[in-house]
């Protein structure tokens, strides 16, 4: 999985939903958005996956250092997406902090930035692989997995085999991505990854990588022939069909 700062790669236009891209999961309506969330119109829910927040920091503590802007950049675009919607739920989809220690050494400036935006607002934290003991001191609840709004949200995706579980699934983990050619060059975007039956999102922090659709970790979590990758341009999303994307 490879790294990138993403701080260019989403344009951030507060007040917009141009180029956004409308499709049903397991019936219920979202709303693709080029900043990487998902928006459910009829609940008013805003879902987001894989903040990573204080990756930075996190890497600092163990000697290896980063920029150390990767937080602010992140909950600024999370501010835009929010500010776009306006929504009544934010669900975040786990890994939301990079380490353990993330929630419980964030800057107050930052916490105070978090609280913000949770204000009036139902704020759902979803444990994740790198931060399974929730948050320190944030607005909001922390849980393994929430079922609203005729979906189940999770962190990992759980096994194709078990059918009943991956009915109206959204979850994160696997930071889903794609390539394409365009122009005679070869694009590799993050993506929303769906089959219409469950929903992969892709990782919404700045300093998040991306793992193909063709990785052997995407297999049988699909139906291939009803799969398409929803990819994040830099003010709009571009829908393409699994078999039309370069492996």
């Amino acid at each position: 999985m490879t790294h990138r700062l993403g701080l260019a790669a989403r344009t951030i236009v507060p007040g917009q939903a141009a180029g956004t891209e409308e499709i049903l999961v397991h019936g219920v309506a979202a709303v693709c958005d080029p900043l990487g969330g998902l928006y459910l119109p009829e609940s008013g829910t805003l879902v987001v996956s894989d903040l990573h927040l204080e990756k930075g920091a996190a890497f600092a503590r163990r000697g290896m250092m980063l920029p150390p802007y990767d937080t602010i950049a992140t909950l600024n675009i999370l501010a835009a997406v929010i500010s776009r919607y306006d929504p009544k739920v934010v669900v975040s989809l786990g890994d939301n902090f990079h380490d353990r220690k993330g929630s419980q050494y964030l800057p107050a400036d930052l916490r105070a930035m978090i609280g913000s935006m949770a204000r009036g607002r139902d704020w759902i934290w979803i444990n994740g692989n790198h931060d399974p003991d929730g948050t320190t001191d944030l607005p909001g609840v922390c849980t393994d997995e929430f079922v609203h709004a005729g979906l189940v949200f999770r962190h990992e995706p759980s096994l194709i085999s078990s059918q009943d579980r991956a009915r109206g699934e959204i979850a994160g983990h696997l930071h889903p991505s794609a390539t394409v050619r365009r122009r005679a060059k070869y694009v590799r975007r993050p993506c929303f990854a769906t089959d219409g039956t469950r929903l992969l999102m892709p990782a919404f922090g700045v300093l998040a990588g991306g793992l193909d659709l063709n990785h052997k970790a995407m297999h049988g979590i699909f139906d291939r022939t009803a799969l398409v990758a929803h990819l994040l341009g830099r003010d709009r999303i571009y829908s393409v069909r699994y078999d039309s994307l370069l492996g």
